[in-house]
């Protein structure tokens, strides 16, 4: 009797929540995955990349150095023969429009602005898959560890049942129930055991690690519930979220693409300057001086098949589809947050019910089964039943609790921001 009453206050203890040692924050897996993440460091080389755009389209061209002959007779190839041949060497520049140059740069920061946007919506993301997959191998651990504490339970009992069933004390059926559920204790362990299997693999891929390395999550349930109205997520998306971010980068890129395309209305310029040296006529013993010309080129814009003004109106186009892709990325969103917010009340709901209500009476009733139990007032199933009642209790609750944390690691991915 002794032992069995120590091994259900110890389940008791058990199920009413210690503290379990964390050697692995989340955080830290977090940032460990996204160091190691291929992805991320793919969008940073893009990144760079782009970065490295800005320089080349924002400069001049390079100049062109000529050289040549100029005028050299083809029946004697002689630079002395003829006072019109001559020895060229010449430079130019071509200088776009005023302004087209600062233009084209900008259009080419706004391309890595974007990239950056979109890195940073991946890193976002990182941190939602690894918060989900970290919150279910917790949810996970401990189910074993709540299954394995009323696992011991069961063989105490078991143990002193048949005692009592040798001395004919005890019916069969109280021993065939101890079994039973011994039995279902250990199938339902090997079933998380596979789950929990499964949720390490899916962590430590994130981790680029072995499917089987050992991870030691911190199993924190405490939660803090939120109060947001899905008005005020729609804020924080809009201020936060990189992926809208991003796209309103992209809506101003195509206004400076416009700005961009319609200086195809104005002329660009070409510079030039050209030496030409001349030898001393033989025939004449006539020196010659050399000669400097001096050149500017324009470009006429004529507009040939109304290619400029259809560039102008592909810009505009593009704008126009920016900005209509971001009112439709805000529509989704709102969706999803009205979703949410309703989700995380229902959580908070279920929670506060278990807390406040069906853990407190679950409880008591373990208690008073126990206590009856004590004195010989009912029959041990009894006080399996309510154990297995408190047991469900605390599953419930931490799976809720799980269910909310995970909800909240999405609305963060969704609007680009802590919430607590």
């Amino acid at each position: 009797m002794k032992k069995i009453l120590c091994a259900l206050l110890f389940i008791s203890a058990c199920l009413s929540g210690s503290p379990v040692s964390a050697q692995t924050t989340l955080d830290s897996l977090i940032a460990q995955a996204i160091k190691v993440s291929p992805k991320i460091k793919m969008l940073q080389a893009k990144l760079n990349a782009s970065e490295d755009m800005v320089p080349q389209v924002s400069n001049l061209p390079d100049p062109m150095l000529t050289l040549g002959l100029m005028n050299l007779p083809t029946n004697s190839f002689s630079f002395t023969q003829e006072a019109m041949t001559g020895k060229i060497i010449g430079l130019s520049q071509k200088i776009p429009f005023p302004g087209k140059l600062s233009t084209m740069g900008k259009v080419s920061q706004k391309n890595a602005d974007i990239v950056k946007e979109e890195l940073d919506d991946a890193k976002n993301e990182i941190r939602k898959n690894v918060a989900s997959a970290y919150y279910e191998l917790s949810f996970t651990r401990k189910a074993i560890n709540l299954e394995n504490e009323s696992g011991k339970l069961l063989k105490s009992i078991a143990e002193v049942v048949r005692t009592k069933y040798s001395v004919s004390t005890a019916s069969q059926q109280n021993l065939l129930k101890i079994e039973l559920e011994i039995t279902k204790v250990n199938d339902k362990l090997d079933q998380l055991a596979e789950q929990e299997s499964s949720q390490l693999a899916v962590l430590n891929s994130y981790l680029l690690k072995p499917s089987n390395s050992t991870l030691n999550v911190h199993e924190n349930f405490n939660i803090k519930f939120l109060s947001l109205t899905q008005s005020e997520l729609d804020s924080l998306a809009r201020a936060n979220r990189p992926f809208l971010k991003g796209i309103n980068i992209a809506e101003e890129k195509a206004a400076l693409q416009k700005s961009l395309a319609d200086y195809d209305y104005y002329p660009n310029f070409s510079l030039g300057i050209q030496y030409t040296q001349r030898d001393r006529i033989a025939q004449t013993n006539m020196d010659l001086h050399d000669l400097v010309s001096f050149m500017v080129g324009i470009s006429l814009p004529l507009n040939y098949g109304g290619k400029v003004s259809a560039k102008v109106e592909e810009t505009e186009s593009m704008k126009e589809l920016y900005m209509q892709q971001y009112n439709s990325s805000l529509q989704m969103l709102n969706a999803n947050f009205g979703s949410a917010v309703s989700k995380l009340n229902t959580l908070k709901k279920r929670i506060n019910l278990i807390n406040n209500g069906l853990l407190p009476q679950a409880e008591q009733t373990y208690n008073a089964a126990l206590s009856s139990y004590q004195v010989g007032q009912i029959d041990f199933i009894n006080v399996i039943d309510a154990e297995n009642n408190l047991y469900k209790i605390h599953t419930d609750i931490y799976r809720l609790k799980t269910n909310y944390l995970k909800e909240v690691a999405a609305l963060e991915f969704l609007t680009g921001t802590k919430l607590n």
